[in-house]
């Protein structure tokens, strides 16, 4: 017989931020293969967002490192409780992880065009579209599986069978 114990937020959210670190990984290990490939550079439109949000003067790419890191793994490291808070409300599996990938999408268009470094995507030519929804999905269906995974077994533990209903055969 399963119990199902309550989570505290605090529970959930560290779940979620552990949940994104992953997500961030995964998506951070794709882009570096993508890039062995396709000899793209790095993209400093994190640290460029990040510069304009904080209001700091613009420095060389080279000198933007810290918060190009700082701007992509934040971002997907505090998305990520979102997606465990969705999985404690029993939004899980493929479908969650869909919507949140719009989630994930949404958030850096929003900053990205209100702080105006980014373009629509609409814009941009249809293989950059492709390659950044793929690392996106990877982001959204990692961390989705890593937060499911991680509320799931948090919420349910498996109550001992006592040895009397063992021996008789029941349970």
């Amino acid at each position: 017989m399963e119990l199902h114990r309550p989570l505290s937020t605090m529970h959930v959210v560290l779940a979620g931020l552990l949940a994104g670190a992953a997500g961030v990984a995964a998506m951070t290990l794709a882009e570096k293969l993508e890039q062995a490939f396709t000899g793209c550079p790095n993209s400093y439109v994190p640290a460029h967002t990040l510069e304009r949000l904080l209001q700091l003067p613009e420095r060389r790419d080279r000198d933007r490192l810290g918060l190009n890191w700082a701007m992509h793994w934040g971002q997907g490291i505090a998305l990520g409780a979102v997606r465990a808070l969705m999985a404690r409300r029993g939004v899980r599996g493929p479908v969650a992880s869909f919507l949140f990938l719009n989630l994930r999408l949404f958030n850096d268009q929003a900053l990205e065009n209100a702080t105006g470094v980014g373009a629509p995507p609409w814009t941009w030519p249809r293989d950059e579209q492709t390659i950044d929804l793929l690392h996106k999905a990877i982001y959204a269906f990692v961390t989705g599986v890593v937060a499911d995974g991680m509320i799931a077994a948090a919420t349910h533990r498996r109550r001992p069978r006592s040895r009397l209903r063992r021996w008789s055969g029941e349970g």
